[in-house]
This record gives C-alpha cells, sequence and structure tokens, in this order.
C-alpha cells in the first residue's frame, strides 16, 4: 500500500546526521513508527532550520534514573527510570544490575527480561558479583564472587535469552572460561572492575572479551612498567570502551585520548547512572549500599567511592560536541551507533536509515535537547515557529 499522508511527517531545514555525514537542510520523513525514504504528497512538514536532528541515543549501560532503581524497583518503577531518560533522548537502553545474591539477581533477570520482550527494554547486563574486590567500586564486596562458569549460566538461563553483557574480572578463577562461555551465546563479555595485568587482558581478549566497562575507572592506572588492562585494551581493535563523559569520571584528557587512540568507531559513550538521574540531590540505595548524592555526584556514604553517574546522555553529547570538541559525527557513532552495534540492534535502531524505527532526537545549536521521537511518537515535541 503506498503511504497515506495523514501518516507520514517530514522533518526539514535541519542539520541531518546520517552514516555518510551532515546533510546541511536535510530531510527526514516518518511514515508510522519507522523512518521513509519518502514522503507522499501533502505529508505535514515540520521546519526544525537552525537544529541538528541525531539518531536517538543507545545507552548500554545504565542502573536507573528519576528516583528508581533498575536493580530493585517495581515494574512501575523501571518504567519511571526508562521513560526519564527517553525524556533526555535514550530512545533505547538496557538495564544494568549490581552486585547482589545470586537467587536474587536470578529473581531479578526474571523481572526485567519481562520488560525486554514487551520492548521497553533492549537487554539486561549484568555488572556483578563477578568483579575485584581491588577494583568494586560502588559494590558489596561480601557477595562479591569469583566468575563461576556454572553461575553465569545461571544468570544466562533467569534472563530467558535476554541477556546482552556481563561485566567480569576476567583475571579471576573462571574468569577466562566464562568468557568463552558468553561468547558462545552471543553475549558480550566486558572487562571491568578489574586488578588484571596488562598480561592477563589480552588472554581475556584472545578469548572473546569485547568491550571495557567505563574505561579507567575502576581498574589499575596505566603504569610505565606495568601498563595493566588500561594499555591492552586500547591498543586492541576488538575491543570497545564505554567511557563516562561527566566532568566527574573522566578528566577531558583522558577523553581525548581515549578517542586518539581508540577511534570513534570504538567508543561507547554511557551513563552509568543511577537513581538520581534526572531526578535531583539526595539519598539513596545502590543496591544494598547508601549513597548520597551532592552537586550532582553520586558517593557511597561509606568510603566514599564514586557510586554511578547522574549523567544523562543529552548531557554526554552536549559536552563531547562543545567542551570536547569531539566531532558531531564522531559524537553520534559513540552515542547510537556503536552501542547499537554491540547490542545487535543497528538493524533498528542507532541511525537515521529508511526502515529503521524513527527514533530520533532534535539539539539545537548550541546542542541543547529539544525534541525526541521514539518509533514515530513524539515524547518531547520541538517548539516551532
Amino acid at each position: 500500500m503506498a503511504p497515506r499522508a495523514a501518516d507520514s511527517t517530514v522533518l526539514a531545514g535541519a542539520r541531518v546526521v546520517l552514516p555518510t555525514g551532515t546533510v546541511e537542510d536535510g530531510r527526514v520523513t516518518v511514515e508510522g513508527t519507522r523512518i521513509a525514504a519518502s514522503a507522499p504528497e501533502g505529508a505535514r512538514t515540520v521546519d526544525l532550520s537552525g537544529h541538528w536532528v541525531v539518531p536517538g541515543f543507545v545507552d548500554m549501560h545504565n542502573h536507573g534514573g528519576g528516583g528508581a532503581s533498575f536493580t530493585s524497583g517495581t515494574v512501575d518503577e523501571v518504567l519511571t527510570g526508562i521513560r526519564t531518560h527517553r525524556e533526555h533522548g535514550t530512545t533505547t537502553m538496557v538495564a544494568s544490575t549490581v552486585t547482589g545474591e545470586m537467587d536474587f539477581l536470578a529473581r531479578r533477570a526474571g523481572v526485567l527480561s519481562e520488560l525486554v520482550e514487551q520492548g521497553d527494554l533492549a537487554g539486561i547486563h549484568f555488572e556483578g558479583p563477578f568483579i575485584s574486590p581491588c577494583r568494586k567500586g560502588a559494590h558489596s564486596e561480601d557477595l562479591l564472587r569469583d566468575p563461576d562458569p556454572a553461575e553465569v549460566r545461571k544468570l544466562l538461563d533467569a534472563a530467558r535469552g535476554t541477556a546482552r553483557m556481563f561485566t567480569l574480572a576476567t583475571e579471576l578463577p573462571g574468569g577466562i572460561d566464562s568468557v568463552r562461555l558468553l561468547a558462545e551465546h552471543g553475549v558480550i563479555a566486558a572487562i571491568g572492575h578489574t586488578d588484571a595485568t596488562y598480561e592477563q587482558t589480552v588472554e581475556a581478549i584472545d578469548a572473546g572479551a569485547t568491550v571495557a566497562t567505563h574505561l579507567f575507572n575502576a581498574m589499575p592506572p596505566l603504569a610505565h612498567r606495568e601498563p595493566g588492562p588500561i594499555a591492552a585494551l586500547l591498543e586492541d581493535d576488538r575491543i570497545t570502551v564505554e567511557l563516562i563523559n561527566d566532568g566527574t569520571h573522566l578528566h577531558p584528557a583522558v577523553l581525548e585520548l581515549a578517542y586518539r587512540h581508540k577511534g570513534a568507531g570504538r567508543v561507547a559513550l554511557i551513563t552509568d547512572a543511577m537513581d538520581a538521574a534526572g531526578f535531583g540531590d539526595g539519598s539513596y540505595d545502590l543496591g544494598p549500599l547508601a549513597v548520597e548524592v551532592k552537586d550532582g555526584v553520586a558517593r557511597l556514604v561509606e568510603g566514599g567511592s564514586i557510586a554511578g553517574s547522574t549523567l544523562t546522555l543529552d548531557t554526554a553529547f552536549r559536552r563531547a560536541a562543545t567542551l570536547d570538541e569531539i566531532p558531531v559525527e564522531d559524537v553520534v557513532r559513540s552515542i547510537s551507533a556503536n552501542p547499537a552495534r554491540l547490542l545487535g540492534v543497528y538493524d533498528r535502531v542507532g541511525s537515521l536509515e529508511p526502515g529503521k524505527d524513527a527514533d530520533l532526537v532534535v539539539l539545537d545549536e548550541d546542542f541543547v535537547l529539544k525534541g525526541v521521537m521514539r518509533k514515530g511518537e513524539w515524547i518531547i515535541e520541538p517548539k516551532t515557529a
């Protein structure tokens, strides 16, 4: 059937970022829930002159937002967190857990998998309990355990095919075998919260690890005689590195270092957000640990470790394009295309191409978010003259 004008909208006049580059005075045609190659005569036109149109953001590491936790919240609370991030441009996201008892994590996987199956989430990311006590960050040390492949398999089974990523300290007993198990099941093995040496990290990459969980954070620093995991993760083209660009987790020079060594095709900008994202300062829980958020920075009450972030991806985008002076096309790859490919959803999201979901973000000339569309429906409709 030919498309009907009533079902079609043309977004016109903006700078549109496509996989091939930026088109000045571009057009994006939305037909129903998808992007179309052309519009029928009489289609509604929205003038977005003076704006950018970029693909909806894809967050592959997110623990919650809007006052709600993906780790422990009810279904309604998880949906609140999802809505909060959608209002900040993240149209596709996974739910990340934190360290907990195995039975609790398995039950949690069952809850979250239902939201994946109904299309609210793109998958589940297990961060912990298979991480190093030396680099635990905001994880309860009492609940940490070695990455036993049998226990990894238990969580895979509990997730019913919706697990997308596990963060592992691959130097621990069972780490390499767990990486191989995940690779065999098409699930991302991410190296993070690790105390590994350079050589141990190389071994894990050779076994099938493909992602560095929040590179630089929760791992040994780069040293000239002990390069540790950072050097191995930066130098290997098989690895995509997560970066938290909130101005707290990373110095701008370190962000530039990662982009320079990896190239934009191997960087994924993430939030690592916790409940306070899009909500505000105050007292929160991250799993079993108490967190205090002050001036937008989340820290454990006991010990003061950074406890995730309060970041939203619109802020990460704006920082990258302005303060960090990263080309807009490279920011789009890092915040949309690359994570979509890793999560196995690039056939549907991550770029503005005909046939894909009409997921997009409208930004003004200063990269401030002005509109969000998901599957052809405005979550935030841009105000036009």
